[in-house]
């Protein structure tokens, strides 16, 4: 008869502190990222051979047939919205789609002009 004592499994390592450390890491990454609101209406922007990154907060989205949108509000509302910005201050980046007329796109320009909102950006994306 044996009366030693039973052989103890060898004790694995705890897998909790690493499923610690990841949910850390997916809090962490949750907390400093910043998500983009989803544009407005679908714009495809003209191509062009040179261009550089915007930098503008401000994004004036006006799609193929003049429908503008801007930090929520359209059409009507666009112009009052603008003309509120401090103008000396504020970039802002135009998302014309492709199909938009270059003449409304001229009275676009125009009219942010008379609200003295002089720089103005056209995204593109590069060929």
């Amino acid at each position: 008869m044996d009366l030693s004592p039973p052989l103890r499994k060898p004790r694995t390592e705890s897998i909790v502190p690493m499923i610690n450390v990841v949910f850390l890491l997916l809090i962490f990454f949750l907390m400093t990222s910043q998500i983009a609101p989803p544009d407005p209406f679908e714009v495809t922007v003209p191509t062009a051979r040179d261009g550089s990154d915007a930098q503008a907060k401000v994004v004036l989205y006006i799609d193929g047939t003049g429908r503008m949108h801007v930090d929520g509000a359209e059409d009507a509302a666009v112009l009052p919205r603008l003309q509120a910005l401090n103008a000396a201050e504020t970039e802002l980046l135009l998302r014309a789609d492709a199909t938009l007329e270059a003449a409304r796109l001229a009275e676009i320009l125009m009219t942010l002009a008379q609200l003295n909102l002089t720089r103005v950006e056209l995204a593109v994306t590069r060929q």
